[in-house]
Order: structure tokens, then C-alpha cells, then sequence
């Protein structure tokens, strides 16, 4: 442990220098007040209201942060927080929409939050046994997806936002045999597109499924090889950017990042520079992919993949456990958070930036 805790510093040491990604580096961080950190999972930054929203297992919470001035502004409470086992704890996936953020939580319900209140206004159970975890939005249809990702089959649940917040829709992933990851709206199809790691309990074959917000349909099922897809976000054009969890302890496969294709539904570029990867994002006020890879090669790194060009651009070190990445897509800033594990960690959220 200790030999581990003293690869971790390093690890830290490395991450605050001057090692930088197409002039991306670290610039500052946000304190974390009440429970010094240690837990947490999804992250979002709403560029409406430049709101950066943190789930905060920690403290139980959904934790709102000024995204320009970049300080904590307050925190939203009533989640079941950092239970016995990753699968029922929460809060897990956030987003924001208008004046509301709806995030998932471990006991299988989506809470609603009253941003200008600061307090939980509806709670919709999603009928499973495990958590709700990452989420999606339609706004043309005023449609929110989110994943039932540890239930045994594992659903996706389509939910209405308007008023009465009715349940549209149920879609049960029996080929999906190791859970389900992040899902994505895409505005030019009207589709719902959602990473598969593992189809049919084969290691080597993940996918993308394919979901109508409208009929809260599965209309297909797109392969896709040797990657074990988690992360997912639209990139410029047609393309995506695929957070592979290739590479990753006890995965059969080497490490790989891939570039997804929306009009030929393939993969248009991979590099095996980086994997072992969880949350993926597109900074377009930079121009760069960004993923966060807890077992990527050499060690828990954020990946930087140039958008335009697809190539790989370099493997920034970062704390343990860097699996949650957002970006303001106004001022290029990036948001990753860091837990404190005894004498490694900040407790914090780093701030990344040109």
C-alpha cells in the first residue's frame, strides 16, 4: 500500500507541471467544501448558466460550481451517497436543462432539482434493484434517457420532462452481458446512441445500440470490435469520440481509444497510445477529444486526441481514479475531480485550460 501510495504522488507531482496536451494544462483548481472528497462520479457543465455540476458521493450530493468564476456556489443533498458497493451508490449521471438537473441515483431513482431553489422537486423511480446511472437528453422531444447500467439484464428508461414527468418508455438490453455506459443524443438524426462494452459475454465485441426518443425503441445494434465502448460524445461533423475501456485490468484486449463514425457507423481512426478508459468528452472551444482513463498505459492519465485530425496528441497524468471529465465548451476549461486517499489527492476538482 505504501509503495502504492508513493506511485500516486509521483503520478501528482507529474500532473501539476508543465506537462500540457496542445497548450492544455493544469491552471488551477476549486476546494470542495464539508467532507473532504473521496468519492464521486459523473460530471457536466451547463454553458447556459456556466454551471459546472460534480456528483458528490461523498457528501451525498449534486455539487454546483461557477464554471467562469471557478468557485463552489452550493450543493443539492437527499442522494444515498458512497454505499458498500459502487452499483448502488450515487448520486451517478447529471445533466442540466433549463432551470432543472436531473441525476441519477443508487437506489434506482432520477431526482429533480430546482437549480433557483436548490432543492429536490420530484424523484421517479426506474423500477430497478441497482442504480441509475448515466443519462442523455432529447431537447426537441423533451426526452431524458438514463441507464439501469448493474441490473441483471440492464434498461435504459426513456422519461418525459414535462410537467407529470411520465415514463415513456422501458428498453432492456439482453445482448449487453457487462452493463450499459454513456449515452448520447444526436441532433442531426434524432437518435439516441448508447455504448455497449461487451455483447453476447464476448470480450473482443462491444457496440452501439440505437434508440428512437420517440417510440423508446432499440432500432439497432452497430459492433464494434476490440474496444469495449464507455465514454461516448459527439465530436465536429459526423464523428464521436469512443472511451474504450481496452487495456483495462483483466481485459483480454490491448489498450485502444477509436473515433466513431455517425454516417457510416464505423470507426474511422483508433490510436493505442491510450485506454483503459471510462468518460469521454468533446472541448470545442479547443478543438480536442478529452477522455479519462483510470488504467491507461503508464497509469492513470486524461487522453487528448486532436478532433480535427483524429490523431492522438498526448497522455496528461492525473490522479487515481480520473474517470470524470467535463468541458466548457466557452472557455475551453476542463473539470476533472480528485479524490483525497489518505495522503494522496486534493480532495478537490482540477481545472484544466490553454
Amino acid at each position: 500500500m505504501r509503495g502504492k501510495l508513493l506511485c500516486m504522488a509521483a503520478v501528482l507531482m507529474a500532473f501539476g507541471s508543465a506537462a500540457s496536451a496542445q497548450g492544455l494544462k493544469q491552471i488551477g483548481k476549486i476546494d470542495v467544501p464539508g467532507t473532504t472528497l473521496d468519492n464521486y462520479d459523473i460530471g457536466f457543465v451547463d454553458t447556459a448558466t456556466h454551471h459546472y455540476y460534480l456528483a458528490d458521493r461523498t457528501n451525498k450530493s449534486i455539487d454546483i460550481f461557477d464554471s467562469k468564476a471557478e468557485k463552489f456556489l452550493g450543493r443539492v443533498a437527499g442522494f444515498v451517497g458512497n454505499a458498500s458497493k459502487g452499483d448502488v451508490s450515487g448520486p451517478d449521471g447529471v445533466l442540466a436543462f433549463g432551470n432543472e438537473v436531473w441525476a441519477g441515483d443508487g437506489d434506482s431513482t432520477v431526482k429533480v432539482i430546482d437549480v433557483k431553489n436548490l432543492k429536490v422537486i420530484d424523484t421517479i423511480s426506474t423500477g430497478g434493484k441497482k442504480r441509475a446511472d448515466e443519462v442523455a437528453y432529447d431537447p426537441k422531444h423533451h426526452v431524458f434517457i438514463i441507464a439501469n447500467d448493474a441490473d441483471e439484464p440492464p434498461f435504459l428508461t426513456l422519461i418525459s420532462t414535462k410537467p407529470g414527468h411520465k415514463i415513456l418508455g422501458k428498453v432492456v438490453v439482453e445482448r449487453a452481458t457487462d452493463g450499459i455506459e454513456q449515452p448520447y443524443y444526436n441532433a442531426k438524426t434524432g437518435k439516441f446512441y448508447v455504448a455497449i462494452p461487451q455483447l453476447d459475454k464476448d470480450d473482443h465485441k462491444g457496440g452501439i445500440i440505437v434508440i428512437d426518443p420517440v417510440t423508446a425503441k432499440l432500432e439497432k445494434t452497430i459492433e464494434v470490435a476490440d474496444c469495449r465502448p464507455q465514454g461516448f460524445d459527439g465530436g465536429p461533423g459526423t464523428h464521436a469520440i469512443l472511451g474504450c475501456n481496452a487495456g483495462s485490468k483483466g481485459s483480454k484486449i490491448p489498450h485502444l481509444t477509436a473515433v466513431w463514425d455517425f454516417k457510416t457507423e464505423k470507426v474511422v481512426a483508433t490510436t493505442d497510445k491510450f485506454g483503459g478508459a471510462d468518460m469521454a468528452t468533446y472541448n470545442a472551444k479547443l478543438g480536442l477529444y478529452i477522455v479519462g482513463g483510470r488504467e491507461a498505459p503508464g497509469g492513470p492519465a486524461i487522453g487528448v486526441i486532436d478532433a480535427k485530425t483524429n490523431a492522438w496528441v498526448a497522455n496528461l497524468p492525473a490522479p487515481p481514479n480520473p474517470h470524470s471529465v467535463a468541458a466548457n465548451n466557452e472557455n475551453g476549461h476542463v473539470y476533472v475531480p480528485s479524490a483525497k486517499i489518505g495522503e494522496v489527492g486534493c480532495g478537490c476538482v482540477l481545472v484544466f485550460g490553454q
